[in-house]
């Protein structure tokens, strides 16, 4: 084949090579702009794991590059003060021009031919080529030119950085937070050769522009950069080797994402995006080099095979496409989670969080680093944060002995402490008659309240029979329902130290429905029941009931129907009290825009649509005992343009908390049948983290959390002060007691009755864990031969 790279970087450079080494006569060129052996950029950073790729493919690169490596294990931290330190990393970093110089020097030791110091305007400068590769960077030509055929997403980031070097020597990968009058600033720091650092230093656009360095040339930035972080450089200045720049050294970073990687154009030529033409990762998880270059080792593995000819190459990209597509859109999603960490720390965890849990939420930024992957990258870090975290929050941990997970730590909130951090979710089970829950109810709470959580939430009692989901959902307006919840709860308290609380909701436009397992959300066959919402609604459209438009009298009538209901949960007994403003139901209505098209007072802005269910909530909350919690639970976006977003959420949980609000917890959706939610594995704790920063109240985190890891996780990077798991119960009455024995963690209580399958089950997965490391340690060796 006749192959051109149109680029010299990591992408071209090392595709040459390899698919030359794989066939020493296919005639490839690569042609970059730059002098020969002369690049830009400073350090570069990837994984261990794409070194040993790298030694699979070619090992006489890899080697020479590893020899010119610079390998670190250590984080570190400086900040507030503090220089906190974790290890088992795992790093590498090395000068982009020492790289570029390996690979150029490797390619034409195989016998690639190098072209410099030319400008390729356009593929169709080589019509002869069967196989053009596009690795010409992110402002890419030829993706430009075929835009219609690849489809680029570009987003520009608003944050602001510049790319600086200095002589200072660093053993570790460090981050330095520095505040200023205007905002924080935050420089990524690491050695890459025995001279040289990069230094890059990152702020918000607020913050650039209050400092006046939007207005700033190199120098004067350089300048100011070395003045802040005086102390850090000790003495060694800042410098650049961007050359003949005009303007502003500062630069936003674009993410690109392409829907097609590749084209056969007018001449007949096969055109390939690679590298940072086809998809950029952000330098906050430094995985733009291990992208590029494992996009030229899995097209030189296509070709390998599937046939390195002409006649194979469709089928070549087309595979090649799809076996990158995933695993870059998971490396470029960290890269978008770490990336987001980085553009909020300075409003949402430098001021709010201590050092220690600051250190932890940066460590595990990008999502990918869970709290049990800490622990094997470096345990005894971690043993010491798990103690830090259980002695802030009261428990004392005597010396030599091994800390709590943060999930089985206490939290305490008005006069109540909850043994751990586990909610089980409220979960309708449609299975109460007129509104009278029975041994059914009995039964699955109780024994969820055995399997360990440290608070057992009732399904949504209903405020009056109108207010009802389905015929099957339980009521909270007849004193019978009151005598039967009354039972769960002081069945609870008196065989578990479970807490137990109760969901106050009325179901409003979703009212009069069938039970899920007749169809979710359609009306009943028969028997239907007037409904009412903030306004006139159908939730689906041609399908559901008409809810009319609450007068004043509906209003007040249902605030006395939730205070009747407040007074009911107190003769209950129960420890926890939320109001449900969530998932579309009648105060959920009222919050969204998308439901609330009132033209009175209790329309229109985002206050005024609070205005009802904070009349509700108030009232409750001066009903309810002082010395117990009261949270909120609401749709944190409702997936929808035009509708509730997880800035309004912030506002929403800032209203509650000044109504006497303790917890929010931070569902999503369920609002309008024209949701498109995100899902993924904790896919709405991001909500319930940012209401937690920006508000400055306390969450409860649900949604796909299904390990204690999630949890742990979670709690320990200060994202929310609870976990609610819902399915998981379902499946596991014991899931807490489960997870614990799961992650080796024994000082649990079973229930006495229990006592004897507490060792066993910890037992089995001793054996697990021990089997499962014994094959890692077999795989290992036999890679090793």
């Amino acid at each position: 084949m006749k192959i051109v790279c149109i680029g010299g970087g990591p992408a071209g450079l090392y595709l040459a090579l390899l698919m030359k080494k794989l066939d020493p006569a296919h005639d490839i060129t690569v042609v970059e702009r730059n002098k020969p052996y002369d690049t830009f950029g400073w350090g570069v950073v990837f994984s261990d794991i794409t070194m040993d790729n790298m030694r699979q493919w070619d090992r006489e690169t890899a080697d020479e590059i590893q020899a010119a490596f610079n390998h670190w294990d250590d984080i570190e931290l400086l900040f507030k003060g503090r220089s906190i330190r974790s290890g088992g990393h795992g790093f590498v970093g090395i000068g982009r021009k020492k790289l570029l110089n390996i690979l150029q020097a490797r390619c034409e030791a195989l016998g690639v031919r190098l072209v410099f110091e030319t400008n390729v305007a356009s593929d169709a400068d080589y019509p002869d080529a069967d196989l053009i590769i596009a690795a010409d960077g992110v402002n890419s030509v030829v993706r430009r030119k075929y835009e219609s055929v690849f489809r680029p997403d570009i987003v520009t980031r608003p944050n602001r950085y510049i790319w600086l070097g200095t002589h200072r020597l660093y053993d570790a990968f460090t981050f330095d937070f520095q505040r200023t009058e205007h905002g924080w600033f935050q420089a990524h720091i690491y050695k890459f050769d025995d001279s040289t650092s990069t230094f890059i230093v990152e702020t918000t656009e607020e913050t650039w522009k209050a400092h006046g360095l939007d207005q700033a040339d190199q120098d004067q930035s350089i300048a100011f950069c070395e003045k802040l972080f005086a102390d850090n450089l000790q003495g060694e200045s800042l410098i650049s080797n961007a050359r003949h720049l005009r303007g502003s050294a500062w630069l936003n970073f674009q993410r690109v994402v392409c829907e097609h990687w590749w084209l056969r154009n007018e001449h007949g030529s096969h055109v390939v995006l690679m590298g940072d033409a086809v998809h950029t990762a952000h330098f906050a998880i430094g995985s733009g080099t291990k992208l590029a270059i494992e996009d030229a080792i899995e097209l030189t593995r296509q070709f390998k095979l599937l046939g390195d000819t002409p006649a194979h190459i469709p089928e070549v990209l087309t595979a090649y496409q799809e076996a990158r597509r995933v695993e870059t859109l998971r490396l470029q999603n960290a890269a978008w989670n770490a990336m987001e960490w980085f553009e909020v720390c300075g409003r949402r965890y430098c001021d709010q969080l201590e050092p220690e849990q600051f250190m932890y939420s940066m460590l595990t930024r990008s999502q990918r680093i869970s709290h049990e992957n800490l622990r094997l990258r470096d345990r005894n870090w971690l043993e010491g944060y798990e103690r830090w975290f259980a002695q802030r929050d009261g428990l004392a941990v005597p010396d030599g002995r091994t800390p709590p997970p943060p999930m089985f730590t206490p939290y305490t909130v008005r006069g109540l402490t909850l043994k751990n951090r586990v909610v089980v979710s409220p979960m309708a089970q449609y299975s109460a008659e007129d509104g009278l829950v029975g041994d059914y109810h009995l039964v699955h709470l109780g024994a969820r309240a055995m399997g360990g959580a440290g608070l057992v939430f009732a399904e949504m009692a209903c405020v009056s029979p109108e207010g009802r989901i389905t015929p099957g959902c339980p009521g909270l307006y007849r004193p019978e329902h009151t005598a039967a919840f009354k039972r769960i709860a002081d069945w609870i308290h008196a065989h578990t130290d479970a807490r137990f609380g109760m969901q106050l909701g009325h179901a409003g436009a979703k009212a009069s429905t069938r039970r899920a397992w007749d169809g979710t959300d359609l009306p009943l066959p028969e028997g239907n029941w007037p409904i009412i919402s903030a306004s006139p609604q159908q939730y689906l459209e041609g399908v559901s009931q008409v809810a009319r438009e609450m007068t004043r009298q509906d209003m007040d009538e249902v605030k006395e129907q939730f205070l009747a209901s407040t007074r009911a949960v107190i003769e209950i007994g129960a420890d926890w009290l939320e109001l449900h403003c969530a998932h579309g139901y009648l105060l959920s209505a009222f919050i969204s825009p998308l439901t609330n098209h009132r033209t009175d007072e209790y329309g229109g802005t985002l206050a005024n649509r609070l205005r009802y269910p904070l009349e509700i909530f108030t009232a409750m909350r001066a009903l309810w005992p002082q010395e117990k919690p009261m949270s909120v639970r609401i749709s944190a976006t409702d997936w929808v343009e035009g509708g509730t977003t997880p800035e309004d959420a912030v506002e929403i949980a800032r209203a509650f908390k000044a109504a006497g609000a303790d917890l929010i917890d931070c569902s999503s959706g369920q609002v309008s049948k024209q949701e498109k939610p995100v899902y993924g594995r904790m896919y709405q704790t991001p909500m319930a983290d940012r209401v937690r920063q920006e508000a400055g109240i306390a969450t409860i985190a649900v949604g796909a959390i299904s390990e204690a890891d999630h949890i742990n996780s979670i709690l320990a990077a200060g994202r929310a002060d609870l976990c609610a798991v819902a399915r998981p119960h379902l499946a596991n009455p014991a899931w807490t007691l489960t997870e614990a024995a799961k992650i080796g963690y024994t000082d649990v209580a079973w229930p006495q009755q229990y006592f004897q399958g507490k060792r066993q089950m910890e037992t089995l997965f001793e054996r697990e864990h021990a089997m499962q490391e014994q094959a890692l340690r077999h795989a290992a060796g036999q890679a090793s031969l």
